[in-house]
């Protein structure tokens, strides 16, 4: 039985042409960027390619191009290189962030930050102006997501940019969810950092980059060599970086196309669901086209992501999986308060490439009976 894995939001197959150009480069450019022989020029040369179509995929300059091991490192690079760059002990994110922000923000407030988690509203949104009465003297940063990993809501991160104008605040998004999705200009959305995986665009895994406007401040966290202009030690990971390079190129040509694949996919669900009378609720507002979360009232989300599993469809909760048991999403507490049902039956659905309206449908028929079973329960 194929399985039909709808669960992209986590992470995306590599595209072939993304793997192939991968394997090519493990053995022909195999040279350290920073030696000056000719099989590193040949590897300086990939990777300045690599920077710039990178750089240009977000309205950015080459230089401002940080390659880091993901979204995750990139994300700590941001909050952690501001807070040790910057005077001022106070930082304002929100209760809906990806982890890899809320951890980092933890870790500072045990060093004695002060950090302001904003609420969002019922859609997963932060309110502009609680951004900006959140500010204080000491404010050295503000950090919110592009788009949510788990519901899809899409912030509305140029507004809180053009409102943090003339602060002196720097301004940090994480678009790992986003990128490849969404057009993204760092200058129409105002920010000062910005982070992007390569593993959620069909690129290799352990590769990313922080995208760091000129003149904002921002120290390293690892200390070696001088690569990257002396913001991130270690030897480049030109194989990885060039399939990121790929991959990404790959995105901006079929953006389009793919959002209207993905749009359609939503549609599907919600006509099957609909033709099978299956009560349900979509989490969120303004979404990224390849996320669909919803609740489905009546249903256990663990059992449920079983049945679904064993009937061939791979997807998520959205939220993080531990010792077995599925932890409630913090996202949707954000929202939706503690104690409710939501948290105990929302699942995600999301897109990518290699699916087809055929499996969709199959996927959407498939949880109506799974739905329908556990209901007799």
């Amino acid at each position: 039985m194929k399985q039909i894995y709808l669960d992209h939001a986590a992470t995306s197959p590599m595209h072939p042409e993304a793997a192939k150009v991968f394997a090519e480069a493990l053995s022909v450019h195999y040279g350290n960027p920073s030696s000056i022989h000719q099989t590193g020029r040949s590897a300086r040369r990939v990777l300045d390619g690599a920077r710039h179509l990178l750089a240009s995929s977000i309205g950015a300059q080459d230089p401002e191009i940080i390659f880091t091991s993901g979204g995750t490192e990139a994300d700590n690079l941001a909050i952690f290189g501001t807070a040790n760059a910057k005077e001022g002990r106070h930082i304002i994110t929100s209760q809906a962030e990806h982890h890899a922000v809320l951890h980092a923000c933890e870790e500072l407030e045990k060093a004695g930050y002060e950090v302001t988690y904003l609420p969002v509203d019922e859609f997963g949104r932060v309110n502009p102006q609680d951004v900006i009465q959140a500010l204080r003297d000491d404010t050295i940063l503000v950090t919110i997501m592009l788009a949510n990993n788990e519901i899809g809501s899409i912030q509305p991160i140029a507004e809180i940019g053009e409102l943090l104008k003339g602060t002196g605040v720097s301004f940090h998004t994480d678009a790992v969810q986003a990128y490849g999705l969404l057009p993204i200009d760092v200058d129409a959305l105002n920010v000062d950092l910005l982070s992007v995986s390569a593993h959620k665009v069909n690129g290799p895994k352990g590769i990313g980059f922080l995208y760091q406007r000129k003149n904002t401040a921002l120290k390293p966290l690892m200390f070696g060599g001088e690569q990257e202009r002396k913001r991130r030690a270690g030897t480049e990971n030109v194989p990885a970086i060039q399939s990121f390079a790929t991959a990404v190129q790959i995105a901006q040509e079929t953006m389009d196309e793919k959002r209207q694949s993905f749009m359609e996919y939503k549609e599907i669900f919600r006509t099957v669901f609909s033709e099978n009378a299956i009560d349900f609720k979509e989490n969120g507002s303004e979404q990224l086209p390849h996320i669909f979360n919803i609740s489905i009232p009546g249903i256990d989300i663990e059992s449920f992501l079983v049945n679904l599993d064993l009937s061939g469809v791979s997807a998520s909760s959205g939220s993080a999986c531990t010792a077995g048991s599925i932890d409630p999403s913090h996202v949707l507490v954000a929202m939706y308060g503690q104690d409710a049902p939501e948290l105990r039956n929302s699942i995600r659905f999301s897109f990518g490439i290699g699916l087809t309206a055929e499996e969709i449908t199959q996927a959407a028929e498939k949880t109506v009976q799974i739905t329908k079973r556990l209901a007799q329960k």
